[in-house]
C-alpha cells in the first residue's frame, strides 16, 4: 500500500499548520508531495517571515531547523501550474490528500469542479476516484456561500477539519494548539501520531 500523501497550501492564514504538518508527516515515514498557491507563498512570508521560490522549494526553505534524523519520509515538490505532475492524475495512487490551510477561494473553485491549478486537479481526483480528501479552512465568520460550498464537498466526499483547536488538553502553547489540528489531520489519514492529549486518555 502506497505511502504518498498530497499536502497543498493555499493563501488562508495558518500556514503553521502546513509546516507542522509536513513535518510530521516526513518523521512518520510518508512520502510527501508538496504543492503551494502563490498566495501560500505570500501567507508563508508574512506569517513566517520565509521567502520561497514557488518554482522549485525545498525542504530546508520550509523547514530550516528540521533534524535530518528525525526525517524518515521524503519531499516531492510540485509547481502549482504544472499539471504533468503525477498527482494530476487518478492512475498515481496515494494515501489522501490535505489542503491545509485552505483558502475559501481555492474551496469554492472545488465545490464547482473548476481546475484552474494542480491543487484543484489533485483535488478533483481523489474526490474521483474516492480517495480521502482533508480540507482545513481557516476563516471567521463564514458566509452561507461558504458553508454552502462546504457542504458540497461534504456529501461529494471530502472530509472538512477545519483548524478549531480544542482546549480540553490544556494547551500551554500556540505549538499545543497547531499539533491538536494537525493530530486531528493525522487521525484522518490513517497516521499514528501522539500530538495532544486525547479526550478519555486519563488525567
Amino acid at each position: 500500500m502506497t505511502t504518498d500523501i498530497v499536502l497543498a497550501m493555499t493563501g488562508a492564514s495558518g500556514a503553521a499548520y502546513g509546516l507542522r504538518l509536513l513535518e510530521v508527516l516526513l518523521s512518520a515515514g510518508r512520502r510527501v508531495h508538496l504543492t503551494m498557491s502563490p498566495a501560500a507563498g505570500e501567507v508563508l512570508r508574512v506569517e513566517i517571515g520565509r521567502t520561497v521560490d514557488l518554482r522549485h522549494v525545498t525542504l530546508s526553505d520550509l523547514l530550516p531547523e528540521f533534524p535530518p534524523a528525525e526525517q524518515s519520509g521524503s519531499l516531492h515538490y510540485h509547481a502549482c501550474h504544472d499539471f504533468s505532475a503525477g498527482i494530476a492524475s487518478g492512475s498515481f495512487l496515494t494515501a489522501g490528500m490535505v489542503i491545509c490551510p485552505c483558502s475559501m477561494g481555492t474551496l469554492g473553485a472545488l465545490a464547482s469542479g473548476l481546475s484552474t491549478n494542480l491543487i484543484h486537479r489533485a483535488a478533483e481526483v481523489h474526490l474521483k476516484e474516492r480517495r480521502k480528501l482533508i480540507l482545513t479552512p481557516r476563516e471567521t465568520p463564514l458566509s452561507t456561500i461558504q458553508l454552502d460550498n462546504m457542504h458540497r464537498l461534504s456529501a461529494a466526499g471530502a472530509v472538512i477539519l477545519p483548524a478549531m483547536p480544542g482546549f480540553y488538553h490544556r494547551p500551554q502553547s500556540i505549538d499545543d494548539l497547531v499539533d491538536f489540528v494537525v493530530g486531528r489531520i493525522c487521525d484522518q489519514l490513517g497516521v499514528s501520531v501522539d500530538l495532544a492529549k486525547r479526550w478519555g486518555a486519563g488525567s
